[in-house]
């Protein structure tokens, strides 16, 4: 089967996926949109409610707000309090959490399909009629600022930031932390937060997406009695557009140097990737696997097995609406730093030179059976259709997405490769890290920062 458009504009859309599996999408006359997939044999659904606003959207004055609400929504409405929340999940068994990424947000839970009206009925109280509490701000932003405490205090997280500041630039959008600061959370008052929420949080904005055992049309004659009953307007409103990014561009590749006295390094090199759209995502997902992404790959292989350099080593690869980040981690001991670093950049310059047969195979044989076996969850399926309608605007069941990553070609991981490897690089480094890194830094446009520096950030 094809790719399936999801235009904005077209109200419903029906799709015999693969496995049997149903796929059904009605945009609402008031904006919202319901996706769900029924999967035969499921006995229970995940459900998420999307909104279109991550750190990138946050002004200066509202640093942290996307997160903090992210906290708050769980902190009760005028119907429930945070107890009534988590009890209404806790005596049924179901989850329910929360992400906040740099280009949206979502609540999400996981119940058998007897409580998914349930579900349904909580997350729309939240998602809608959130109380923001004075009190309750106050003490969740103590809770946050351990959060943020919590991340700083791991090295990986640290490296992970700096990297994310070098690739995109500090000061832009994409480049800073998606949980804010500990300044931008001490800083932004519950006023901002709440004007942040009424400016993010309507009708057509909301995307709720459903797989499991699922009854498309009970559900949308759920949600939309749950939104009317908790005081949200649908009144007739054409959904938000879909991003297409600021143009943000990249900075020129740098070098970060954390010192820590930490008894490894923790390394990450990265390069501008490409945009989630990229039409050569499918060789971009190939090319990690063949990079970093299992036991076989080379950077596993030649850092790992063949020298004892380290025992975490790996690629990724991450994209958005108008940028995109390529990345290859590693932690090892102080000594071995350099050697690891000139390491990973010859691996990925000698993917240029070409992918071999047996590769080639093995990349697209663990990304086929790693995409089936995470169709066993219906969460993987829900947060599937949340990307496909907030991101790719188009759907692609399992035959679609191995019909496109079989036809990736050694030509293409080569080109690509070729990309990744001219770019400007930036290198990221916590722990005690010795000298001589700035040499296999692209144009590097930061220097040394010691611990209490980069705990600021």
């Amino acid at each position: 089967m094809p790719a399936v458009a999801l235009p904005l504009e077209t109200p419903e859309i029906a799709i015999a996926a693969a496995g049997g599996a149903v796929v059904r999408r009605s945009v609402l006359p008031s904006g919202v949109r319901v996706l769900t997939e029924q999967v035969p044999g499921a006995l229970s659904a995940s459900v998420g409610f999307w909104v279109p606003v991550g750190s990138r959207d946050e002004p200066g004055d509202a640093r942290g707000a996307t997160h903090f609400l992210e906290h708050l929504l769980f902190k009760g409405t005028p119907t429930r309090t945070a107890f009534d929340i988590a009890v209404a999940f806790d005596e049924v068994g179901g989850e329910h959490n929360a992400l906040t990424a740099k280009e949206h947000t979502c609540y999400y839970a996981k119940v058998r399909d007897r409580d998914l009206p349930m579900a349904i009925d909580v997350l729309a109280d939240m998602v809608t009629s959130s109380l923001l509490d004075a009190d309750e701000f106050e003490h969740e932003r103590e809770v946050i600022l351990e959060e943020l405490a919590m991340a700083d205090d791991d090295p990986g997280d640290v490296a992970g930031e700096r990297l994310s500041e070098l690739v995109h630039g500090e000061q832009a959008p994409l480049g800073r932390p998606i949980g804010g600061t500990p300044e931008s959370i001490r800083a932004v008052s519950r006023d901002r937060v709440h004007e942040h929420y009424r400016e993010h949080y309507a009708a057509r904005d909301l995307v709720v997406t459903i797989a499991g055992a699922v009854d498309h049309d009970a559900v949308v004659e759920q949600l939309q009695l749950a939104l009317t009953r908790y005081g949200w307007s649908l009144a007739d409103a054409a959904p938000r557009p879909r991003r297409t990014g600021d143009g943000e561009g990249y900075a020129a590749g740098g070098l970060a140097l954390v010192q820590r006295p930490l008894e490894q390094v923790n390394l990450m090199l990265g390069t501008p990737g490409l945009v989630a759209t990229d039409e050569r995502r499918s060789a971009m997902a190939v090319l990690n696997a063949v990079l970093g992404a299992g036991m076989s790959s080379r950077l596993f292989q030649e850092i790992r097995e063949k020298r004892g350099l380290a025992y975490s080593v790996y690629s990724f690869a991450s994209g958005y609406a108008d940028a995109g980040l390529m990345g290859m981690a590693a932690a090892c001991a102080p000594r071995k730093t350099l050697e690891v670093a000139g390491l990973m950049v010859g691996e990925l310059e000698r993917l240029a030179e070409g992918v071999d047969d047996d590769e080639l195979r093995r990349a697209k044989g663990q990304l086929a059976g790693g995409s089936a076996l995470a169709l066993e969850d219906t969460d993987t399926r829900m947060s599937r259709l949340g990307r496909a309608e907030l991101t790719l605007g188009e759907f692609l069941d399992i035959d679609a997405t191995l019909e496109r990553i079989e036809r990736v070609t050694d030509a293409d991981v080569r080109a690509l490769a070729a990309q990744l490897a001219s770019g400007p690089r930036s290198i990221a480094a916590v722990g005690q890290v010795p000298d001589g890194l700035d040499a296999l830094a692209v144009s590097p446009t930061a220097g040394r920062v010691d611990g209490a520096a980069a705990a600021a950030h």
